[in-house]
């Protein structure tokens, strides 16, 4: 990658940067006139240009009064920003975690997904999101509910004016998978079928006896950007990569073309989610179960 390219890393510097001068209430002007730099320079740091000293960053930083725990993380995010390789652990600040990835879905163009297991986070409805999060806990930790609206907050960016162009590969395994039990997934695909509705919006589903391509790999996202690299986006249950050199691109692009051969094409995945929300529909809940308790799936 040459240096006069941006890495997604480094678009997410830059729009911290933004965010954190906007948040002091200086302009892009009156920061420069403060610090002795030219407006232009200003404009280049907050575009995401590679290559930025970090000795500036921390100068930015500091005139803006950027807090401690900021001006840290952001500090750390200007020593990588160079790189077109990227793992994120996962911890329990869920909010932080995800950041990149918020970043870079509201800036992306398209967005391909492909799940075997879950629903996509960006379409889950809010019961299902409660039952996936309580899934295996004895109790719900203090940062429970800043995860909910995280994910929630998400999800703005399908019902934008103009969102960008979404396009979801689902597996029949994760449709099947009754999280929440019957009535959770039976409102969780309606909301699907309402989603794969509106325009720039496409759902697919891969059934369970199409070839089994990606199956195995676990769920990776592909995103597309006006004048910048395309970012591969993969999760395991330890961390998050984000990848962008043009070999690691071309092997999620090849997985995607290899899935989209083996999923139903648009209306017959609405068809055969309509047909899925009336199975649900018509299983009897158990007076026990009625509280919503995370169910195994059907046969």
């Amino acid at each position: 990658m040459s240096k006069h390219e941006s890495t997604a890393r480094a678009r997410e510097l830059g729009a911290e940067l933004r965010r954190i001068r906007e948040k002091s209430g200086l302009t892009g002007y009156e920061l420069g006139r403060l610090l002795g730099w030219s407006a232009s320079k200003i404009s280049r740091m907050e575009s995401g240009k590679r290559g930025l000293p970090e000795v500036d960053v921390a100068i930015f930083l500091a005139r803006c009064a950027a807090p401690r725990t900021e001006l840290d993380r952001i500090l750390h995010l200007a020593r990588e920003s160079d790189e077109a390789y990227r793992l994120q652990g996962h911890g329990e600040r869920l909010p932080d975690e995800l950041r990149s990835l918020i970043e870079l879905e509201t800036t992306a163009d398209v967005i391909v997904d492909y799940e075997p297991g879950l629903v996509p986070g960006l379409l889950q409805t809010e019961p299902y999101i409660r039952a996936l999060l309580d899934w295996g806990r004895p109790e719900r930790d203090a940062g429970f509910e800043l995860r909910v609206r995280a994910r929630r907050a998400r999800q703005r960016l399908v019902y934008r004016q103009w969102p960008p162009v979404l396009g979801f590969f689902v597996h029949e395994h994760a449709l099947r998978a009754s999280v929440g039990g019957p009535r959770v997934m039976f409102e969780q695909l309606l909301h699907l079928l309402a989603v794969a509705a509106r325009p720039r919006c496409e759902i697919r589903v891969v059934q369970a006896d199409a070839a089994p391509v990606g199956l195995f790999g676990g769920s990776f996202r592909l995103m597309r950007f006006t004048g910048h690299r395309p970012v591969a986006y993969a999760q395991t249950h330890a961390a998050s990569v984000f990848l962008e050199e043009p070999e690691q691109i071309r092997v999620y692009r090849e997985l995607l073309d290899q899935i989209a051969e083996t999923a139903l094409n648009g209306e017959q995945s609405r068809e055969w989610l309509a047909m899925l929300a009336s199975e649900y529909d018509r299983v009897e809940i158990p007076r026990d179960e009625r509280a919503g308790s995370a169910g195994i799936g059907l046969a």
